[in-house]
């Protein structure tokens, strides 16, 4: 893959040594100079454009420039692209299968038109190094990208311009192409997909076949955010404390007919196989709270009233705790529980109602946010507790969910903390049913854990579970319900099936229609895919709730073509997740028009071995996908059980620091950590010139007695803190960039951006470059070729050598890049005091060099004699004999007690420690001219000499 350069270059190759002119001492004496050089003058290849911009002010710009890398990132950039270099071969193309693989993902970004903050190119960053590192290590790596660009921000910004979606996703795609080219990252671009290409999301259709052919995709009745106001179905971030983020409209809830995928069947075998996954454990935690499996009983309840007549209705009630059934006060239900209005006395229907439509205001986080005051309402209807035969009340109230469980509950306020927070403020009855095992309980608030049974039997039902733990007392109580009629033991799940559709314009259209005469529902044929979206040019909402599509009428009016009867065409379009649920598969095999993916390739490929992202998709992207995945799994079509072998998630970028001082009402300075109330103090941004730290705090410079609060924000338009990374590109240079972003901490951690931190790695970059290709001339341009030397390398040299790659390829194994930084900046430090630079230790660094700061690393490596791009040299290996330390300090004691240290080698003599020692300054005073008795030598150990004291005082 190795491809040799062929556009003709501004120096000769051969000029590989040091000129003559410069001696060994001049060479000593300019390391000296070039350590605290920051800002040689410009090369002179850039003098001439450099002075025509002038009286537009880049000549002072380009002068702090410390190597050029404004020439050297567009060459290489170039030469890339037009060699392909990075492009990955098919198998039957070549492909060597023998070759170990690494498929290595960046997780699938949505070009918006704002385009990459400096944030983005974090995990990006990262990814590049693994799979640059992978290849050099002799891996075929596949490490694409492309676009999830169907979806709601596109759609929101193609209605507030009036300009089609199709435009500006496009528009977008090329800004963030171009940006992630300047970055110098080693994508196969030949493998690019876009989830908006119909020869893409056919494939997104014909899974949607799949998983109505084997019954994973149903319609239902479900509630969805509806705004009158706007006439449209809002996605829930398009809600915020119950109305629509645009325009602050009121939003209800109100049930309509939706396509539901069936993930629940999955729940078991998404939640059993993230054992196997090597992913952050706080990740699958999450996963598993979502999934959220429990085990315990579905109890039926009669519905009854005031006296306890019968109204022939039943609410099944699911718990976890069915130990705790004698404590059950009363039942709630949601408030769109299906049988509400059956329980609803004519006295209460008038409260209900009017609640019903309050909590349809609501989200169902907000619903559940346990911080949030609990409310509800009689039904005016009752239920007879089937364990005590007591008649308690049915309440309704939104903090019961009618999507989880059965939709009701059985209340337990003395062992719930919601269940006690509604009945005290209700005053409904609290009954003490467990007692902690040490017969301590806080007497006020509810008591959740295990412990022994109380207040729990009763001679008409026959159950007694008093003084039982609460676990034996549950699968008592499980039993006595199964066996008299009251229930079963049952496994609830807190998942719910995915709600697949969106009443929206811009989404993959679902390949499905209806008949008119019957309104039977026909999948189209795979033969008929893709269904491509309409063009259609009044894409806003339509004010009735029906989707944007039910405008393109010739689209939606069509003939099923199995009858020939009249049909019309579902109008809903797939949801953003539905993209994104399996585009890993499609990079393996992208031109692929017969099948989703090849199955040679597929097996060869998968799964994907190292996936990046941020942790906000820990849920809902990655449980989609693997459910789709497990799909394809049960098919045939894909040969793992999981997608995702390894997952990290990369931590945010946060803008630069900032200080925030106070004033009081005069005027006055208030320091932050003043004892008395800053409420009443207005708030006043410091710039960071007039600011410094002492000790962990920030102070005002003047001032020090005033100390700041200081604090990095989240990126974001609206706080006018995003750093536009082609902006640092254009004065650091994207190694700098990519160098600082690895450099700022470990990959998993939050980071604060600095423009100083930058300016520190782009220092480092210059040394680099002038240690080898040496400092500028007189003339403003450097020698052509480098400074290294034909001489063997020194013991010394290929011990610092070693250590770095050492540290270096573990530091990227672990995924460590920070660490792997400071070594080669050690490296660097360390070979500036060398007399000479071999070529050869100077090659292995700059391999070492390559996966960090690409672009420099191959201008150097041309210059070293190379015609050739170093993507697939062969990582250097850190050999073992030059990794041991062929010194030690040794501690020395004279008559037993410790008198300082000395260097030595490891196979020193007893004779020449000795000598070392007594030649030593500090040790030589307790040694000279005396007699010694016995000299303790351990090798690598101590130096113990017993001096005579008999032949000293003499």
């Amino acid at each position: 893959m190795a491809l040799a350069l062929q556009w003709p270059l501004q120096f000769p190759l051969q000029l590989q040594a040091r000129p003559p002119a410069v001696t060994a001492g001049h060479h000593r004496r300019r390391h000296r100079v070039l350590a605290v050089c920051r800002s040689p003058p410009l090369p002179a290849r850039c003098c001439a454009s450099a002075a025509a911009a002038a009286d537009t002010g880049k000549a002072q710009t380009a002068a702090r420039r410390a190597y050029p890398f404004d020439e050297i990132e567009p060459r290489w950039q170039r030469h890339w692209e037009e060699h392909r270099t990075f492009r990955t071969l098919d198998i039957g193309e070549g492909l060597d299968t023998s070759k170990p693989k690494c498929y290595i993902l960046d997780m699938f970004p949505y070009p918006s038109g704002a385009g990459l903050h400096v944030g983005h190119p974090l995990g990006y960053t990262a990814t590049d190094i693994l799979s640059r590192f992978k290849r050099m290590k002799g891996f075929n790596v596949l490490h694409p990208m492309g676009w999830d660009a169907f979806g709601l921000p596109a759609e929101q910004y193609a209605i507030q311009t009036g300009t089609h979606p199709k435009i500006t996703t496009e528009r977008n795609i090329e800004r963030f192409r171009t940006q992630l080219k300047s970055l110098g990252f080693s994508y196969d671009w030949d493998r690019e997909i876009s989830t908006t290409e119909p020869g893409y999301y056919k494939w997104t259709q014909w899974i949607f076949l799949q998983l109505l052919k084997r019954g994973l995709a149903y319609q239902a009745e479900v509630p969805v955010n509806w705004c009158p106001a706007l006439g449209t179905v809002l996605a829930n971030e398009e809600v915020v404390d119950g109305v629509s983020e645009r325009g602050g409209y009121p939003v209800i809830r109100k049930p309509m007919r939706q396509w539901m995928l069936r993930i629940t069947s999955y729940a078991d075998r998404l939640l059993e196989d993230l054992n196997d996954l090597d992913w952050p454990e706080s990740i699958k935690e999450m996963q598993r709270n979502w999934i959220g499996r429990s085990k315990g009983a579905e109890l039926i309840f009669s519905a009854v009233d005031q006296e306890g007549h019968d109204l022939g209705a039943t609410l099944l009630v699911y718990t976890t705790r069915p130990d705790t059934i004698f404590g059950a006060t009363y039942l709630v239900v949601a408030p769109e529980h299906v049988l509400l209005s059956s329980l609803t006395s004519e006295e209460q229907r008038a409260h209900v109602e009017e609640y019903r439509e309050l909590s349809a205001r609501k989200s169902e986080l907000e619903r559940t946010e346990l911080q949030k005051e609990k409310t509800g309402v009689f039904s005016g209807s009752y239920a007879k507790n089937p364990a005590t035969g007591e008649i308690i009340p049915i309440w309704v109230a939104d903090y019961v969910l009618g999507s989880y469980g059965t939709g009701a509950i059985m209340a337990v306020p003395a062992h719930d903390s919601r269940d006690h927070e509604f009945a005290v403020k209700y005053e409904l009855p609290i009954i003490k049913v467990v007692s902690p095992p040490n017969g301590n309980c806080d007497p006020v608030e509810a008591y959740e854990d295990d412990g022994i049974m109380i207040n729990s039997s009763s001679s008409s039902s026959g159950l007694n579970i008093n003084g039982m733990l609460s676990q034996d007392a549950a699968k008592k109580v499980t039993e006595w319900i199964e066996n008299n009629g009251f229930g079963k033991k049952k496994v609830n799940y807190k998942l719910r099936d995915w709600l697949f559709a969106r009443q929206r314009y811009w989404g993959e259209p679902f390949p499905v229609s209806y008949l008119d005469d019957t309104n039977e529902m026909v999948p189209l044929t795979e033969d008929d895919l893709p269904l491509t979206l309409p063009e259609l040019d009044d894409f806003t909402p339509t004010g009735t709730g029906e989707p944007p599509l039910t405008k393109a009428t010739n689209w939606v009016r069509t003939i099923d073509p199995s009858s020939g009867k009249p049909a019309r065409r579902e109008t809903s379009t797939m949801p953003q997740w539905a993209g994104s649920c399996w585009y890993y598969l499609r990079f393996m095999d992208p031109k692929n028009c017969s099948i989703l993916v090849d199955k040679a390739k597929e097996r060869y490929w998968g799964p994907v071995d190292i996936y990046v992202g941020g942790a906000e998709h820990s849920v809902l992207h990655l449980l989609y996908a693997r459910f789709w995945h497990k799909v394809l799994y049960d098919m045939g079509v894909v040969s793992t059980k999981e997608p995702f072998k390894c997952l990290i998630n990369q931590g945010l970028i946060l803008g630069e620091i900032e200080y925030t001082a106070y004033r009081d009402n005069e005027g006055r300075w208030v320091s932050a950590d003043s004892d008395s109330s800053l409420i009443d103090c207005y708030q006043e941004k410091v710039a960071p010139d007039k600011v410094t730290k002492v000790g962990d705090h920030y102070v005002l410079k003047d001032n020090p007695n005033i100390r700041l609060n200081a604090r990095a924000y989240k990126m974001s338009k609206s706080r006018g803190n995003v750093i536009n990374p082609d902006d640092v590109v254009s004065e650091y240079g994207a190694d700098s960039l990519r160098l600082y972003e690895m450099f700022m901490g470990p990959l998993r951690d939050s980071k604060t951006w600095s423009t100083g931190g930058i300016e520190g790695v782009h220092r480092f970059l210059g040394r680099t470059w002038r240690l080898i290709v040496g400092p500028q001339l007189s003339d403003g341009s450097y020698n052509d070729g480098t400074m290294t030397t034909e001489d063997e390398p020194t013991l010394d040299q290929l011990r610092v050598l070693h250590r770095c790659i050492a540290r270096v390829t573990e530091e990227i194994q672990e995924t460590r890049f920070n660490t792997a930084i400071s070594a080669m900046m050690e490296f660097v430090n360390a070979a500036y005091k060398w007399e000479t630079q071999p070529k050869s230790v100077i090659e292995s660094f700059v391999l070492l060099l390559s996966p960090f700061a690409p672009h420099l690393a191959e201008e150097l490596w041309f210059r070293l004699g190379h015609p050739q791009s170093l993507a697939y040299e062969q990582f250097p290996e850190a050999k073992s004999e030059y990794l041991e330390e062929s010194k030690l300090v040794l501690p020395v004691q004279i008559n037993g007690k410790t008198r300082g240290t000395i260097l030595v080698d490891k196979a020193c003599s007893e004779d020449d420690v000795f000598q070392i020692a007594a030649s030593d300054e500090k040790l030589s005073k307790y040694l000279d001219g005396k007699g010694i008795r016995k000299k303790i030598y351990v090798p690598g150990r101590i130096l113990n000499v017993i001096l005579d004291q008999q032949k000293s005082r003499t």
